[in-house]
């Protein structure tokens, strides 16, 4: 640089403004992940309890699961329950905690959009829900597992489930208290295990009350996926619809009354 030359000039203007959708959206997909797999409750929840019970019913004969390896009735009714213990009880639970301290309010305040909240907690557990599907398929295979039918319409059935179930878990987180929360879900949870044909077969309870339980979104999941993996059904209409009116409901009702404070 010679004495004549003029010297340069740095721009160190501010230029404030906040990250692409995107990246909000990854990094707060990324945070929820990571809070959740460090949650030794939640991981009970979603992973330890549905494998544990995928493997005392599979190696025992303390129910009568009807004809066929134990596995085959049982594999299908887990991966319901894993959905239901993500999409809607650690949902609920996690998203109920976070409204009473005051999270929500706090990230309604920085760019991350309403919008992209939801979004990035619905990867979570979209996330959460793959992980829990590859442990239980598995664990499944090896007690001797032998799936058949169509991925695609596994993969239906999970998705309509896991909408069933995040729209009243939300609801629910949205509405009530966070004590109250956490004691209906896990509430919920117990009952829906018991009479949802998880691991109980539906067809030892009544006919009326079959008919009735039947209509559960659990019921419904658990079913449409036996059909398909256990006996190679196309996509099963049935369970579908329920599973659709279900999330149709909740999505509605949770746009609707849930509260962010």
């Amino acid at each position: 640089m010679t004495a004549s030359s003029p010297a340069p000039r740095l721009d160190l203007t501010p230029a404030p403004g906040a990250a692409p959708p995107a990246k909000m959206i990854a990094a707060q997909t990324r945070y929820e992940l990571v809070a959740l797999l460090r949650n030794g409750e939640q991981l009970l929840l979603t992973l330890i309890i549905p494998v544990v019970l995928l493997t005392l019913f599979s190696a025992t004969s303390l129910l009568d699961l009807g004809p066929g390896k134990r596995v085959d009735f049982l594999a299908p009714g887990v991966l319901a329950l894993a959905v239901m213990s993500t999409a809607f009880t650690g949902q609920a639970i996690g998203t109920g905690f976070e409204r009473r301290y005051g999270v929500l309010k706090r990230l309604g305040a920085t760019p991350l959009p309403r919008s992209g909240l939801i979004l990035a907690k619905t990867l979570t557990v979209v996330l959460v829900e793959a992980l829990q599907a590859v442990v239980i398929c598995a664990v499944a295979l090896a007690l001797g597992w032998s799936p058949h039918g169509d991925p695609l319409s596994v993969l239906a059935l999970l998705l309509a489930g896991t909408a069933a179930f995040s729209g009243f878990g939300l609801l629910m987180a949205g509405t009530l208290r966070a004590e109250a929360t956490l004691a209906a879900a896990n509430l919920v949870y117990v009952l829906l295990l018991a009479v949802g044909g998880v691991i109980f077969p539906l067809d030892k309870f009544p006919a009326p009350v079959r008919s009735a339980l039947e209509l559960l979104p659990i019921s419904a999941l658990a079913d449409g996926l036996r059909q398909v993996l256990q006996h190679g059904a196309a996509l099963p209409g049935k369970p579908l619809l329920v599973l659709a009116v279900w999330a149709v409901a909740g999505l509605v009702l949770a746009a609707r009354f849930f509260r962010w404070e």
